[in-house]
C-alpha cells in the first residue's frame, strides 16, 4: 500500500493546481485522515513558490492550535527536504463542501443555512480570539461533517492556508484571497482584521441565501469594482419572501467601510440567531430548536456561565432538549435514573411527599445528585413543571465521556449551585429561629 510517512493512503479525494488531497489511514491513532500532499514544483516557481511555501508553513504552523468542533483540525504538519514530500495531516470531514448548495436549484434550507452560517461565526470569533483571521472563507471551504447526503447543519471551517496572524512581526503576504470572497479591504490592500472575515462570510450567506453572489463581473477588476464601489442587491429581490432580518444582516455585514459593518463577531452572531424568532421561520422549523438558538440560550443561563464557546457547544454535543408543559412529571420520587437536567426556560416545583420543598427557575438544574452521588440510585423528590418550559437533560454516562474541561465546568457549576443553596438554607433556618 502506497504511504506518506507513517500514513497509508486509501484514495484520492480531491486534486488542484499544487496540491493532492488523500483519504489515508493513521495506523497509530486508528483513524482516517485528510493528507494535503504539495505537488515537489509548487515550492520550486521562483516568487509564487516562495508565497506557495509561506502559504504552507503558516496553515501548518496551526497545528494543534484550533481546537473547536466547527474548525477542521490540523494534526501534523510536515515540511519536505530531499526529495520527501511536505504534508499536512487534517480530520477527514466526510461530507463534501457547501459548494453544491450555493446553485439556485439545490439551495438548503433556509433555517439550515442560518445555523451553518452561525456555526461558522463562532469558529471565526475563537479563531479571532486565538490571533487569526481567515482570508480565504468561500462555500469550497466549509466542510459538511456528515456523511454525504445526509441532513443537519454540523459544518467545519477549512484551508487557513492563507490565514494572517494578527500577533505576527513577519511580513504577511498581500492580495490573498479569492476574488469573488474579497473585503474592499482586501481588495485595497489595507491593514486587516476579524471584519474583513465577517465581510467574506456576508457574501457567502448572500450566496447560500439566493444561489446568487452578491458582486460578480465579466474579469477580477470587474469584481474587484463592484466590492469596493457597487451596493450589492438585497437577498429578498433575488429570493422573495425571505425575512427582513436577513436583508439587514447580509447589508451589515457587507458595508464597505469597517466603521459601518458588524464591529463583532459576537452582533453578527446575536443577529442571525435572532432571526428564529422570525414567524416564518418558526413554522418552517417546525417546533425543532436550531443550535444557534440553543447556543445563544446556553450562552444566557447562570448555570453555564464560566463555560467557553467550545465547552458550550460540546454540552449541545452531549443533551437532550425537551418542550414541557404544565404539570408534566420530570422527575418521580423513588424512581431509578442517571439523569440530571438543567432548566433552560420555565419553572418547576419540587415536592417530597406532598410538600413543597423549592421552586426553581431558569438556570438552575435539578436530579444532579444522580451525577454527584450515583451510589444513592433512586430519587428522594418530585419535579413538576409549573407552565410550559424547556429542559435540558444530560446522562451521567455521557458525560463520563466528556472533555476533562466539560466535566470540570459541570462539577464548578455544581459546586455553585450546592453553596448557593446551602446559604439559602442557612438564611431560612436564621429567619425561623428568630
Amino acid at each position: 500500500m502506497e504511504r506518506i510517512g507513517k500514513y497509508e493512503l486509501l484514495r484520492k479525494i480531491g486534486e488542484g493546481a499544487t496540491a493532492t488531497v488523500w483519504l489515508a489511514r493513521d495506523p497509530f491513532a486508528q483513524r482516517d485522515v485528510a493528507i494535503k500532499a504539495i505537488a515537489a514544483s509548487a515550492f520550486a516557481d521562483g516568487e509564487h513558490g516562495q508565497v506557495a511555501r509561506k502559504l504552507f508553513i503558516t496553515e501548518a504552523s496551526l497545528a494543534g492550535k484550533l481546537i473547536h468542533p466547527h474548525i477542521v483540525h490540523i494534526h501534523d504538519a510536515v515540511l519536505g527536504s530531499g526529495g520527501e514530500p511536505s504534508y499536512i495531516v487534517m480530520e477527514y470531514v466526510p461530507g463534501g463542501t457547501l459548494e453544491p448548495f450555493t446553485a439556485p436549484e439545490n439551495l438548503l434550507p433556509l433555517p439550515d443555512v442560518v445555523e451553518i452560517v452561525f456555526k461558522c461565526s463562532r469558529a471565526l470569533e475563537f479563531a479571532r480570539r486565538m490571533g487569526v483571521i481567515h482570508r480565504d472563507l468561500k462555500p469550497a471551504n466549509v466542510l459538511r461533517a456528515f456523511d454525504p447526503g445526509g441532513e443537519g447543519t454540523d459544518v467545519k471551517v477549512s484551508d487557513f492556508g492563507a490565514a494572517l496572524s494578527v500577533s505576527s512581526d513577519q511580513t504577511q503576504v498581500s492580495g490573498i484571497g479569492s476574488p469573488a470572497y474579497m473585503s474592499p479591504q482586501q481588495v485595497m490592500e489595507q491593514p486587516l482584521n476579524h471584519q474583513s472575515d465577517i465581510f467574506l462570510l456576508g457574501v457567502v450567506l448572500h450566496q447560500l441565501l439566493t444561489g446568487q453572489l452578491p458582486f460578480r463581473g465579466d474579469s477580477g477588476y470587474d469584481i474587484a469594482h463592484q466590492i469596493c464601489n457597487v451596493e450589492p442587491p438585497l437577498p429578498s429581490s433575488l429570493r422573495p419572501g425571505l425575512p427582513t432580518s436577513l436583508n439587514a444582516i447580509v447589508a451589515r455585514a457587507l458595508k464597505k467601510s469597517v466603521r459601518e459593518r458588524y464591529p463583532t463577531w459576537d452582533e453578527f452572531s446575536f443577529d442571525l440567531a435572532e432571526v428564529f424568532r422570525n414567524e416564518n421561520m418558526a413554522a418552517m422549523r417546525e417546533a425543532r430548536i436550531g443550535e444557534a438558538e440553543k447556543f445563544n440560550l446556553l450562552r444566557t443561563l447562570s448555570f453555564f456561565r464560566d463555560f467557553s464557546d467550545v465547552e458550550i457547544w460540546e454540552v449541545l454535543r452531549l443533551s437532550r432538549w425537551q418542550r414541557v408543559r404544565h404539570g408534566d412529571v420530570l422527575m418521580r420520587e423513588g424512581d431509578r435514573s442517571q439523569d440530571f437536567c438543567v432548566l433552560a426556560a420555565g419553572e418547576v416545583k419540587v415536592t417530597k411527599q406532598g410538600k413543597l420543598l423549592n421552586v426553581l427557575a431558569a438556570g438552575e438544574c435539578f436530579g444532579e445528585m444522580a451525577y454527584l452521588t450515583p451510589e444513592r440510585g433512586a430519587r428522594t423528590a418530585n419535579v413538576t413543571a409549573m407552565g410550559d418550559g424547556l429542559v435540558i437533560t444530560v446522562a451521567t454516562e455521557s458525560l463520563a465521556r466528556a472533555s476533562q474541561a466539560a466535566r470540570h465546568g459541570f462539577d464548578r457549576a455544581f459546586l455553585r449551585i450546592l453553596v448557593e443553596r446551602l446559604d439559602l438554607a442557612n438564611t431560612r433556618l436564621t429567619s425561623a429561629a428568630l
